[in-house]
């Protein structure tokens, strides 16, 4: 009795020595994968999200390039105003002023910020 629980311990190892040694290096590739892609904020995201509306505001309000409707962008991961800024033709001034209370470090996936 004691040569079959050594063959069946054998027979389970051919299995579960593959099968661990697969989960391990797939762990391995989503630990490193997910440590490149917050690292790199150079990737456009695959979509984009403008929005195009117009506001009624009085026209004493209205800024001098009011003949612009406001655009706006959706945030995706990865994304900073710098390389949104570049993506648009404008700057993160401009940006900053559009968008009063954002925090440049503090910007959220979905979160939709005024880009013209």
């Amino acid at each position: 009795m004691g040569g079959l629980g050594l063959v069946t311990r054998k027979r389970w190892a051919r299995f579960i020595a593959p099968a661990v040694f697969l989960l391990a290096v797939t762990g391995v590739v989503l630990v490193v994968r997910s440590a490149v892609r917050s690292d790199s904020s150079t990737t456009p995201p695959t979509t984009r999200h403008v929005t195009t509306t117009t506001k009624g505001k009085p026209a004493s309000l209205r800024p001098p390039s009011a003949s612009v409707p406001a655009q706006y962008y959706l945030i995706q991961s990865g994304d900073t105003l710098d390389a949104i800024a570049s993506r648009f033709g404008t700057t993160v001034d401009k940006l900053l002023a559009l968008n009063p209370g954002t925090e440049p470090t503090t910007l959220r996936p979905d979160e939709r910020i005024r880009i013209k």
